[in-house]
Parts: structure tokens; sequence; C-alpha cells
């Protein structure tokens, strides 16, 4: 493993006999990945997260986020279809299928007789079409692992009727050995296509809170403080003191979050600078000018809100609790964007989303009320009702932003054609929808 000061590479023993420090510059190592089990994590791995999340060291993060991005990055992907790997996979499949039923054949000759080469042969390909299509479901795996995967089963799939069908025909001239191939070779295509084509699978995380907490503590102990994580949201009390010339003036946009983690992030990477618009989130933070802010923004009629928030059943009726709550935008015309996360744009998208399930999520989304189901396509409500949910956290900062970014910049106009933007709901209120989390 590499020292993350000098750049040396410390082999186990070294490491060992050094005290689990370098040899060269005496720098102590945060990890030993050889005591670590099935999770093994080293401190330039660490690192790089670290400023990957970070986008460089320029972006604040949130613990949540830290967990999401590490856990998908220890995900194990069983098979990487570059053309060198891609090559040795074909390799390792031909031998096989030569070595198996000669070798295993070979020892059962004795019992199933000349028919024990062609027996093992298929079972050696079901095999490996059971387990591939494993993989296509496993929650264990992230989404590229689960699409490699299912491109296997479809090229699996063709070689299995080629060779199985001029094997049937012109060696074996078995009418079985060819019905079998060609149901094996189908089913292989068949499972690989219909899987590389699904809308998402839930996953589970391989890491707990808890111990990534005590993988940055003891980082941070060893390599100081990580100044781009940020601390739990601070709830204060005490109104914060504000320029009266500052609010004789208002804001054009709003941003409301469903949490204060979201709001917290926001702020810290001054996306309210550099957009010009307030911050808040639905629970009150930040709550020192929360109350101050809001007597700002109601001063607008044309003030434009912008609502970001987790595709969860709470979430998904986080533009009508706007719209309903008399703390907020109740009887008011305004006009309120959803961002997202939507069951929409994630049925929409094309790229890995870390999507969940529960049994709580499923209940709640049953109780959603009227007006938001309404709201919604039978496909969307179905995905809901599965328990399915995705938490914002799970995107590093750096889509976040560009997602509400570029939210903003397609609403400037929102009677022109803009098609990233739907208009819903029969309220009487406009109330707009963009169509793609980035």
């Amino acid at each position: 493993m590499k020292c993350i000061n000098c750049g040396t590479d410390n082999k186990l023993k070294e490491r060992t006999d050094n005290q689990g420090r370098c040899t060269k510059c005496n720098h102590l190592f945060a990890f030993e990945p050889t005591s670590m089990g099935n999770v093994k994590i080293t401190d330039p791995m660490f690192a790089k997260v670290i400023s990957d999340i970070s986008a460089q060291g320029t972006l604040f993060f949130t613990p949540k986020q830290l967990l999401y991005f590490l856990d998908n990055r220890v995900r194990r992907n069983p098979f990487n279809l570059s053309s060198n790997f891609g090559f040795f996979y074909l390799f390792f499949y031909l031998f096989f299928s030569i070595w198996a039923p000669g070798f295993i054949g070979g020892i059962l000759s004795g019992v199933l007789g000349s028919n024990s080469f062609v027996i093992v042969l298929f079972i050696y390909n079901l095999i490996l079409v059971v387990y591939l299509f494993k993989n296509t479901t496993s929650s264990k795996l992230n989404s590229q692992g689960r699409k490699s995967s299912a491109r296997i089963l479809q090229v699996l799939g063709l070689i299995i009727l080629a060779g199985g069908i001029l094997i049937s025909i012109f060696i074996l001239t078995s009418f079985i050995a060819f019905a079998i191939a060609v149901i094996i070779g189908m089913v292989s295509l068949y499972l690989g296509t219909r899987q590389l084509n699904q809308m998402g699978v839930t996953q589970e995380f391989l890491l707990l809170q808890s111990q990534v907490k005590d993988w940055l503590d003891r980082w941070q102990q060893i390599n100081g403080s990580i100044l781009k994580i940020l601390p739990s949201p601070n709830q204060e009390n005490k109104p914060a003191t504000i320029n009266p010339d500052v609010t004789a003036y208002s804001f054009d946009r709003l941003v409301v979050c469903d949490s204060a983690s979201i709001a917290q992030l926001l702020i810290a990477n001054n996306f309210h600078f550099e957009n010009n618009c307030a911050i808040l989130s639905i629970t009150g933070y930040p709550q020192s000018i929360f109350d101050t802010t809001m007597q700002m923004l109601r001063r607008n009629p044309d003030l434009k809100v912008y609502a970001i928030h987790d595709c969860n059943p709470r979430g998904i009726g986080f533009v009508h609790n706007l719209r309903t709550n008399a703390n907020w935008f109740l009887n008011s015309e305004i006009v309120i964007i959803d961002i997202g996360l939507t069951p929409r744009q994630i049925i929409a998208t094309k790229r890995g989303m870390f999507i969940q399930s529960s049994p709580e999520s499923a209940q709640a989304a049953k109780q959603l009320p009227e007006e938001v189901r309404q709201n919604l396509s039978t496909k969307e409500l179905a995905w809901l009702e599965s328990g399915k949910y995705v938490e914002l956290e799970s995107f590093t900062p750096q889509r976040i932003i560009k997602v509400l970014q570029k939210g903003i910049a397609g609403s400037q106009t929102l009677e022109g054609d803009d098609s990233s933007l739907l208009l819903v709901g029969d309220t009487g209120n406009d109330m707009y929808v963009v169509q793609s989390f980035g």
C-alpha cells in the first residue's frame, strides 16, 4: 500500500515490522486492508474518495453523502467489460468449456457413458446462466456490475446458440442436444435483455454509518481534519440581527429543501450567493434567520419557488405541503417548480441510482392525499407503493448543485416551449416538474 505522505509502496511485512508506519517517512497508515474482512479500504483509496466527493476539495459534503459514495466505491463489479478483460473472460469461458467436459465428463463416463461429456457441458453453461442472472438482481452489486452481468448473459446466449447448434448437428447429430442448446441459449439471451432494461433494482448498504464514522475519526486523527465535511445542521433558537436596509429587499427565487442537511449543504457551498436566491428548509433551517427571510419573500408577488426533496412519500407530498400550509404559501399564486426527486425522473433515467425499499415507505405511499396521487402516473404510484425510495444525499454535492442550477435556468421563461419542464395539476395554481434529474 502506498503512503499518502511520500508515495512509497510498503508491503505487508514492511508495514507490520514498522508498527503500521511507512518505512521511508514513518507516517502512520490509517487502514490495514488485510485485517478489515470483506470490505477493504486503503489510505490512497480513502484519500481519493474524499477528493472526488468534494470535487478536489472545492465543495462541502455531508457525512451521509460520504457513506453513499464510499459504499458505491467498495461494491464489487465482477466483470470489467474493457477489451482486455473481455478477451480474458472469453478465454476463461472457452477453456472451462473444454476442461470441464473432458475432466469431469471423463470421471462420470463410467456411469453416464459417452453422453457424460455433453451433459457436463450443458450443466456448466446452465450454472453460468443462473450465476449471471443472480448477479443482475443482486443488491450487493452496483448498477454497473448488474448491467455487465446482463450484457454477458446476452453474449453467452449467442455463444450457446451458435456453438450448441453446430455441435448438436455436425458432431453429435442429436435432436435432444439441439433442443437443449436452443432452450438454454434463448433463455440466457432473453434474461440478459430483460435485465438490461430493468427500471432499477433495490440496493442495501454494505457499510454502516457508524463504521464510516469510525474510519473518518481515525483518518482525521492521523491526517488532520477534513475541512469540507459538514457537521450536523445547527438549529439556533436565537434570531440573528439583520440590517434593516437588507430586510427592505426581497428575493426573486427561493429554494426550499425537505431536510436541513441539504439546505446546509447548499448554503455552505454558497449556492445562494452564486444564484441570487434564498435557501430554507421545510423544518425551519436556518432557524436564526428563517422568520425574517420569510417576511422578505412574501413581499415579492413574482417569487418563484424551487422545491428539492427525497423521492419518498414525504418528499412527493412536499410541494402539496408548501401549497396548503399557512406558514408557507397557502392561497398564494406563486409559481412552484418541483426540481425533484420524483419517480418520473428515476424511471426515466439511464444512470444508476441507489434505490432502497422498506415496508414503511410502501405503507406511507398508499396513504398519500388524493390531491398528490392525481398528479402521479400509474407507473409512478406503483413504484412508490412497492416501497422504493431514493434519498437526495445519495448524490454528490456537485450533481445536486448542477441539477438545481439547470432547473433554475430552465424556468426563466415558463411560457416558452421548454421540454425540461412539465406543467402538472388542476388546482388553478402553476406547478411545474423538472422531467430529468441531471
